[in-house]
């Protein structure tokens, strides 16, 4: 097993619908997609943002584009209107996703 930070592989944009966060995982190459797609499973993404997400993590693949894309639902508050929170728009969960460390196999 060898373990690599996500920022390696992939780059990455996140944003929101209302209270839900989306973040999208892209690979650097088909390579890296096969890595990112069996590797971050919603339940990793759960756990990485366990404290703020509190509602389901849905996972939606893109294969054409080599993306994972992460709807993180009860994220933010309320939404950008309502919410206390400094990133009420979730604007660097993407970035906070990049510096996971994952096991891979090698």
């Amino acid at each position: 097993m060898k373990k690599i930070r996500l920022i390696e592989i992939a780059h990455g944009r996140s944003g929101d619908k209302g209270d839900a966060a989306n973040v999208g995982i892209i690979a650097y190459d088909e390579e890296k997609y096969q890595i990112i797609k069996k590797y971050l499973t919603k339940e990793v993404v759960k756990k990485h943002f366990e404290g703020i997400c509190f509602g389901t993590v849905e996972r939606y693949e893109l294969p054409n584009i080599r993306a994972l894309n992460f709807v993180l639902n009860n994220t933010l508050g309320g939404g950008g209107t309502v919410s206390l929170k400094h990133d009420a728009q979730g604007k660097t969960l993407a970035a906070a996703l990049l510096k996971l460390e994952i096991e891979i196999d090698e």
